[in-house]
């Protein structure tokens, strides 16, 4: 690595000639495969903008300059440029270099980032403060095209297009062609834009027309007209140039000299610049530039041969497998999903039912109520997202949903601790946030089989607005003598028993083996919402009632439970152990629950701890 190992700060590529930077660039594809493959992570994202980054770094000072990164999740070579270099084979690993953008990692981060289609906003703010502190510093957001399918962006666009000031956006299209332009004389006029000289000139020859008298303002307002009117003709103008912005490009995203030459130019402008510029998802990798969502974000694989280094079925798979079974039979049956139809598992439904698949793009609050207006029509929607991105479509489930009593389905993927993804991705919050919506009903499933009793339940026998909820990974290994009753709860241990665990989801395996001959009764709440009251009649005579979660305690499942004891004259022991009031740090899943007292083992000492103690 002769030129990577010389990159210990931003300061260090810009003394690199452009013979230098090629060759960087090089080296970081390199580290990008020998790393990802080892640790996980965005693969093909990432080897897309190594030469935007690089140029990024080239022309802006950063941290002086903010570049922020829509998403974060391509931010690889920017963390390898900004003194991360030596603990990158730490990625995503406990303790280590995150895989998303961090500001307590480093001053070169200028946001937390893990979801799409904040970075304008959040550039947007920091112009216009800079601009109240006479900070004369450029503002760079990276926004990638599918986070042009988030409204948060247009909100953006509509409020900063109207302002001077030093924003510049990188659009990086990857995939979409956002505006369309004709023939050779468009993409070269592109280029010739795009350079700095031209810029200048542009600005020199106006400045001496506005001094020539009589004639040279009406000269220069005619100029400038002729100029738009066969810019628009070939370019078919665009959207940014509508909403105040100067668009640019598009620029070969992997040609260093089109790419510094077009973000020298854009800090020249005096209005916010939009500057397109086209990339290839996972360039200089042939299978991740020919499977790029199959690449976008991977576990441990062969760096050779691409082949992951995992195997064995998941609860995605085989939501999506059900899914598949259940249309055959249900031509109402519709599937919704947010730019994830491979990560929620929908891939084979998308091929076998295209006519009722719908990938809304980025845009989860449109998701739910697009599926709110099929339900209208007598079809049954299921929309598929993680609970992290479920998180943004709250007021849509509230009023869109659950209000309008129609039949809706929310299959919530990767709910609970979700590991190396880190703060961004916890899937700890939607147990708590959808017990306050009214009448909604929430299933959460620790098997396979009951992931399919729970669908069926949610489409067929349950009314309005239900959500299913399960985890990231396999199903956990129950103990043999342990039978589902079908019921919307499970008892387990002997009846009598003096001391009761109450738990959901995949806990309630490490629960029952904790349990293992002890006088314990474990309680396995199928349905969190609403409980039922069996459930709690079952450990109201407990002498002590201990309640594990994988979730958040505040408004959490265990705290309802507790209130639900509490009105019924509950006289014992009640301890409730779950997330407390802070944000997960990236670790294993299996580090995750340890950390936070959901293992078996740490839900065992906990009980006989206590339990010890009581007796003393």
């Amino acid at each position: 690595m002769k030129y990577l190992d010389q990159i210990n700060a931003p300061e260090d590529v810009q003394r690199l000639d452009a013979d230098a930077l090629q060759k960087l660039c090089c080296e970081i594809r390199e580290t990008l495969l020998e790393t990802v493959s080892q640790t996980g992570g965005h693969l093909a994202s990432n080897l897309g903008v190594v030469e935007l980054t690089v140029a990024l770094h080239k022309v802006f000072r950063s941290p002086q300059d903010k570049i922020i990164f829509d998403v974060g999740h391509q931010v690889y070579t920017h963390k390898l440029l900004t003194g991360r270099r030596d603990r990158f084979s730490t990625l995503r690993q406990e303790g280590g270099v995150s895989g998303f953008s961090r500001p307590n990692e480093s001053e070169h981060d200028v946001f937390y980032s893990g979801h799409s289609g904040t970075a304008l906003s959040s550039a947007y703010g920091v112009v216009r403060g800079n601009e109240l502190n006479d900070d004369k510093s450029y503002t760079v957001a990276v926004v990638g095209d599918g986070s042009f399918t988030n409204g948060l962006v247009y909100e953006a666009l509509n409020n900063a297009g109207r302002t001077d000031c030093r924003l510049i956006v990188i659009l990086n299209d990857n995939e979409m062609s956002i505006s369309r332009n004709v023939g050779s004389l468009a993409r070269y006029l592109a280029v010739i834009r795009s350079k700095p000289e031209y810029v200048r000139f542009k600005a020199g020859a106006e400045a001496v027309l506005n001094h020539i008298p009589l004639i040279g303002k009406p000269m220069a307002r005619l100029l400038m007209r002729i100029k738009t009117r066969i810019k628009n003709d070939l370019y078919d103008s665009n959207l940014f140039e509508d909403m105040g912005f100067r668009y640019m490009g598009p620029v070969d995203g992997h040609n260093i000299g089109q790419l510094t030459d077009a973000l020298e130019t854009a800090k020249l402008v005096k209005k916010p610049v939009l500057l397109h510029v086209h990339t290839v998802k996972g360039k200089g990798c042939e299978y991740a530039e020919q499977h790029p969502a199959l690449y976008h974000g991977i576990s441990k694989f062969d760096m050779y041969s691409g082949e992951p280094l995992t195997g064995g079925t998941n609860f995605s798979e085989q939501f999506g497998k059900y899914m598949c079974e259940a249309a055959l039979h249900d031509r109402t049956l519709c599937a919704v999903t947010a730019a994830m139809a491979l990560g929620t598992g929908l891939r084979g439904f998308e091929e076998r039912y295209p006519r009722r698949f719908f990938d809304v793009g980025i845009a989860e609050e449109h998701a739910v109520t697009f599926a709110s207006g099929l339900s209208k029509t007598g079809m049954k929607p299921v929309v598929a997202l993680y609970s992290t991105f479920l998180q943004r479509a709250y007021d849509q489930i509230l009023h869109d949903g659950a209000l309008q009593g129609q039949k809706l389905v929310l299959a919530i993927d990767r709910a609970g601790f979700v590991g190396e993804d880190g703060e961004t991705h916890q899937g700890l919050y939607d147990a708590a946030f959808l017990a306050s919506i009214p009448q909604i009903t929430v299933y959460s499933p620790a098997t396979y089989h009951e992931l399919r009793q729970d669908m069926y339940n949610a489409l067929y026998v349950d009314a309005g607005l239900v959500a299913v909820r399960y985890p990231r990974g396999s199903e956990p290994e129950f103990p043999a003598d342990f039978k589902l009753s079908g019921g919307s709860f499970d008892l387990y241990g002997p009846e009598d028993a003096p001391t009761a665990v109450v738990t959901y989801g995949r806990v309630s395996a490490y629960a029952m083996q904790a349990a293992a001959g002890l006088p314990v009764r474990v309680v396995k709440l199928g349905r969190i919402k609403p409980v039922d009251p069996a459930a709690v009649e079952a450990v109201l005579r407990c002498g002590a009632v201990y309640f594990f979660e994988e979730g958040v305690r505040s408004g959490g499942v265990g705290e309802a439970f507790a209130l639900q004891l509490l009105e019924r004259g509950f006289a014992g022991k009640y301890s409730l152990t779950a997330v407390p009031d802070c944000f997960v740090a990236q670790a294993s899943v299996d580090a995750q629950l340890r950390r936070y007292g959901l293992d078996t083992e740490s839900i065992r000492k906990k009980i006989t701890t206590e339990e010890a103690h009581h007796a003393g």
